[in-house]
């Protein structure tokens, strides 16, 4: 899928929370999030036949908590959407490493190649990220307004989780698998 677009589908719907809410409201903006998410994914779809788990995951939470937003007219359900998301995905990541799964290496996809230390450390780190991330999203929209939430998730949380994500290049380059470990646990 072209660069491009993928950058387009994945924001888009984003941009389009942003712009609504500043018009029309938040429950507004949540139905029209929700609508636009919906073309997107299956935009996605039809151009690469797969939707990537993290989206596909997060849409549904999309789903459910945008649901029950626009049902009861009650944004809050929408503004802990991004607590709940990054709760479950600690959970699962931390359920994973209980059971010794490591449950990101199938999320990113075979994306990357790292050793069994390596997803684990890799794992633990975004665990931490991940409840970190439901701790700011939880003083923003309890002690903030409306406007100053969306701005946070729209143009807050993505940078932040880049930003996290970049910072662990040192982890990925310290445990990339050689084409020796590679053979061996395949």
């Amino acid at each position: 899928m072209n660069k491009w677009l993928k950058i387009t589908l994945e924001m888009g719907p984003l941009l389009i929370f942003f712009f609504a809410n500043s018009r029309f409201g938040l429950v507004t903006a949540t139905a029209a999030f929700m609508v636009a998410l919906i073309i997107s994914l299956g935009i996605f779809y039809l151009n690469s036949k797969t939707i990537p788990p993290m989206l596909l995951i997060g849409g549904g939470f999309v789903g459910v908590l945008g649901g029950l937003t626009i049902a009861l007219d009650n944004d809050m359900f929408i503004k802990l959407k991004p607590t709940l998301f990054s709760l479950g995905m600690a959970a699962v990541l931390g359920g994973g490493l209980l059971v010794r799964k490591i449950f990101l290496r199938t999320l990113l996809d075979g994306s990357i190649k790292l050793t069994e230390q390596g997803w684990k450390l890799l794992s633990l780190l975004w665990i931490g990220y991940f409840v970190m991330l439901a701790g700011v999203n939880e003083i923003v929209w309890r002690t903030m307004d409306t406007d100053t939430w969306v701005s946070f998730k729209v143009f807050g949380i993505l940078p932040l989780t880049l930003l996290f994500a970049v910072a662990q290049t040192p982890v990925l380059l310290r445990h990339q698998c050689t084409d020796q470990e590679e053979a061996e646990t395949s």
